[in-house]
């Protein structure tokens, strides 16, 4: 019997299509596994399952998770943190041989993984989102990440710098020098959740017209139960942001917080607590 997996595109043009049908197969694929997000067991041949490709500098790992928790997707981060999430699939705070693992070959020498093309030219950067749970004032508070992909400039500027943060300053964000206070409150902004999922971050209207979106998503992203749970508490969300390279998409929210603590230390954070537009 195949197993019940997930693979996104993204996934599937990283491990390529060959290790891709192995998978579905069920060749390579785990009968039973550690749940990459919320660690509790999981059985590939009772339930959906998402695959969920930890890639970083040298080395790519292959993880399962149920797919009531998070879809299948890739998630750079850096060798440090995948080895941290190595032990994280083991369960043993040992590191374990991986369901996948293979070299990623350097820019510059070969093609990227599973595809067979030439690396694309540098893109716009684009706004990355994280959800997740932090403790502030020892309770757990729903919390977005943002951060863009690649410097930031205002319209019209030369020289290559990051305006990132100058900008959303402007727009009412605060500098956050202490991850243990709540950020300040934003007058105008809020975030849009519908049907339980994320659908964007709303900014205020200009001259009588509705809000509009300063992020939206795609696709509406799922969050958590835990995160629906905690926003229903307080209807505020504490949103995060830090210029490019500042914070990484995390693979656990324990990884989430340190990074955000480091970008605290460094003065490369800013934040608001926004409340909640929808259900």
């Amino acid at each position: 019997m195949a197993p019940l997996l997930d693979v996104s595109d993204e996934v599937r043009a990283e491990i390529g299509e060959e290790e891709t049908q192995r998978l579905l197969a069920g060749e390579n694929a785990p009968g039973t596994y550690d749940c990459t997000s919320c660690r509790t067991p999981g059985d590939t041949g009772q339930e959906r399952t998402s695959t969920v490709l930890f890639v970083g500098d040298e080395t790519a790992v292959l993880a399962f998770a149920h797919a009531a928790c998070i879809p299948s997707q890739v998630v750079p981060v850096s060798e440090e943190q995948l080895q941290g999430a190595v032990r994280s699939i083991s369960g043993d705070g040992q590191p374990a041989a991986p369901a996948f693992q293979a070299p990623l070959p350097a820019p510059a020498a070969a093609p990227p993984r599973g595809r067979g093309h030439a690396p694309p030219a540098p893109r716009q950067a684009v706004l990355g989102i994280t959800c997740g749970l932090i403790i502030v004032e020892e309770a757990l508070r729903p919390a977005l990440v943002i951060e863009p992909t690649g410097p930031v400039a205002r319209v019209g500027a030369t020289g290559g710098g990051d305006d990132f943060l100058p900008l959303l300053i402007e727009q009412g964000f605060m500098p956050q020098l202490d991850l243990e206070a709540p950020p300040s409150p934003l007058a105008g902004w809020s975030v849009l959740l519908a049907m339980g999922k994320l659908h964007a971050v709303l900014q205020p209207p200009v001259g009588g017209a509705p809000a509009t979106a300063w992020w939206q998503a795609h696709q509406p992203l799922q969050v958590s139960d835990g995160w629906r749970a905690a926003v229903s508490r307080t209807n505020a969300v504490y949103v995060y942001a830090g210029p490019a390279g500042s914070i990484g998409r995390q693979p656990r929210e324990d990884l989430m917080r340190e990074a955000l603590a480091k970008a605290c230390a460094r003065g490369q954070l800013v934040a608001a607590t926004m409340p909640l537009a929808g259900t």
